[in-house]
């Protein structure tokens, strides 16, 4: 009887002898064209990318994210007392006037001193903050701002000319707070505020008598702009 190291031994070569026939049968791998294997299995790497040009998109990035996410400070203080000044005058001088026609254009050379007043005041105070007018917070403040002061314009234009003078007012002042109110979603808490105020003054002067109308925006564009901007000027540097 064989031993039990001989019958390892036979178990060892009829393993080996059944791995080299396996591996030497013909299969479907002898199929396939030797020039298969010629390229390479891995496809080559891409080049390198520099690592300072990954820096500056992270610096990028992060500069971006953080003028975005900064309040529009630029708002004119003083110059909102400005403007509440000569919107005063302006209903002063209105209230005095005995056409339709004779009071719009007091109102309407008023929006002109108004902008005239803003826009340099604006410009003046972002460059004391360091701030761009036209990127970052300062350009969502003002594509918010202008949509429904360009709507006030064209309705002023058909409703003049229509004979409709009375609903003006409440158009000009809700309209107007409204877009304060937008654009200050993008500025200090007072602004938002601010129209508010403007938009509640719009809303009384629909259910109140026409003979109300410049006192309701002497109310308005005169203290409400007075009142907040002595605020923003002492609270947000000018």
């Amino acid at each position: 009887m064989p031993s039990q190291a001989a019958i390892l031994k036979g178990a060892e070569v009829f393993v080996v002898l059944c791995i080299t026939k396996y591996l030497t049968a013909p299969g479907p791998l002898d199929s396939i064209p030797a020039m298969a294997f010629a390229a390479p299995l891995r496809s080559a790497k891409s080049e390198p990318i520099p690592i300072d040009a990954r820096v500056a998109d992270h610096l990028r990035y992060i500069r971006e994210t953080m003028e975005s996410a900064r309040e529009f400070t630029a708002v004119p203080g003083w110059g909102g007392v400005a403007i509440g000044i000569t919107a005063l005058a302006a209903a002063a001088i209105a209230s005095r006037q005995h056409s339709p026609r004779a009071w719009l254009e007091v109102w309407l050379v008023e929006a002109f001193v108004a902008v005239a007043i803003a826009a340099p005041a604006a410009a003046t105070k972002a460059h004391r903050a360091h701030a761009a007018l036209f990127s970052g917070p300062g350009r969502k403040f003002l594509l918010s701002f202008a949509p429904p002061l360009f709507v006030g314009g064209l309705l002023t234009f058909v409703l003049a000319g229509a004979g409709f003078f009375t609903v003006l007012p409440a158009l000009w002042l809700m309209l107007y707070g409204t877009a304060i109110v937008t654009g200050g979603a993008f500025s200090v808490r007072a602004v938002p505020l601010m129209g508010i105020c403007l938009i509640v003054l719009g809303a009384a002067a629909i259910f109140t008598p026409s003979a109300w109308s410049d006192a309701l925006m002497a109310a308005g564009f005169g203290f409400v702009h007075i009142a907040f901007g002595v605020w923003i000027a002492r609270n947000y540097g000018g």
